[in-house]
């Protein structure tokens, strides 16, 4: 009988204290900035740190705080307007000490030559490299970002940055391409009644 009353005691004190975590769970929540959670959806999400900070949550929060909108390399022009017109502030050019605007790029590992260190695996801040120590790595594409992290820490220099080729599932319009050759192109028409 002590052991059924001591499984019992146990269960019953286990119920206890998770209704106590849930109801501080509940009472306690912080709250997020809503402007820090809008700034975050327009970054890239690449958690590269061109900016200066260590991902994209951090910069979002020091934009939140007045930092420059105007440090994020893979994100381009594209990601300062969106970000300008949502600050209220003026679009300023990309800051050219943290890097330049490029086409969009994945890893690729030359597996071949591949010697198994894991130093990319350790850089890679989203995961996205697959291996382990003395086996051959390999890149899950859908995953990379393109951070060119995993680039210089590679003893063999065997990976790659390559341009994502433009297919079905990547390609997009270029919207503000788009309205601004309609704007130059159309002809004024003239309402006849």
């Amino acid at each position: 009988m002590s052991v059924l009353g001591a499984v019992i005691t146990l269960g019953i004190l286990a119920l206890i204290f998770g209704v106590i975590l849930g109801f501080a769970a509940v009472k306690f929540k912080v709250e997020s900035d809503p402007i820090v959670d809008q700034i975050d959806e327009i970054l890239p999400q690449t958690q590269c740190g061109q900016c200066g900070y260590p991902g994209c949550r951090p910069y979002a929060e020091a934009i939140a705080n007045g930092d420059d909108i105007n440090k994020c390399p893979p994100g381009g022009e594209a990601t300062i307007k969106q970000l300008a017109d949502l600050m209220g502030v003026e679009a300023k050019p990309l800051d050219s000490a943290h890097g330049e605007e490029d086409v969009k790029k994945v890893a690729v590992i030359r597996e071949d030559e591949c010697i198994g260190c894991t130093k990319c695996i350790q850089a890679c801040p989203v995961d996205a490299i697959l291996g382990a120590a003395k086996q051959m790595h390999t890149v899950i594409e859908h995953e990379c970002t393109g951070c060119d992290l995993c680039v210089e820490p590679c003893p063999v220099d065997c990976i790659d940055m390559v341009a994502v080729k433009a297919s079905p599932e990547t390609w997009q319009w270029d919207l503000d391409t788009v309205k601004e050759n309609i704007k130059k192109n159309s002809i004024p028409v003239k309402v006849v009644e």
